[in-house]
């Protein structure tokens, strides 16, 4: 944990979760871990984790291996890139998002056939033909 009166100027490295609730200025690189921006914590650099949770301030890209969640409370400038992202309903976002779910690993990596239109979940519509992919959603 960087603690809420700690300032950290630098790169941040290392083999476990990470909650921050003071300032970061440099980057965080703990791709095989969570990585917490607490409701305190001001960090001005790039994120990498397995996932990133941002419930503070952050100017810098974020890039997680499974999941990006911002809570309300956060305040995001950058862009954001991970297989699932998570916008709770208050949280403040100014960047680009990027989620592609071929990085992650597990069967979520396979390319799924194309839903057939008129959702049917997967399943042929009785007398379906190729015209159904003119239907306007």
């Amino acid at each position: 944990m960087i603690g809420a009166s700690i300032s950290v100027k630098g790169d941040v490295s290392g083999d476990e979760d990470l909650v921050i609730l003071g300032r970061v200025e440099g980057t965080v690189n703990l791709t095989q871990n969570i990585v917490t921006i607490g409701p305190s914590g001001k960090v001005k650099a790039d994120v990498r984790g397995k996932m990133v949770i941002v419930e503070g301030e952050i100017e810098g890209d974020l890039k997680a291996g499974e999941q990006i969640i911002l809570r309300n409370t956060a305040k995001v400038e950058g862009s954001i890139s991970a297989p699932r992202v998570a916008l709770e309903d208050g949280a403040v976002f100014r960047g680009g998002i990027e989620m592609d779910s071929s990085s992650s690993k597990g069967p979520a990596a396979q390319p799924a056939a194309p839903a057939p239109v008129g959702g049917t979940g997967g399943k042929a519509a009785p007398n379906s033909t190729s015209s159904a992919s003119k239907s306007t959603s």
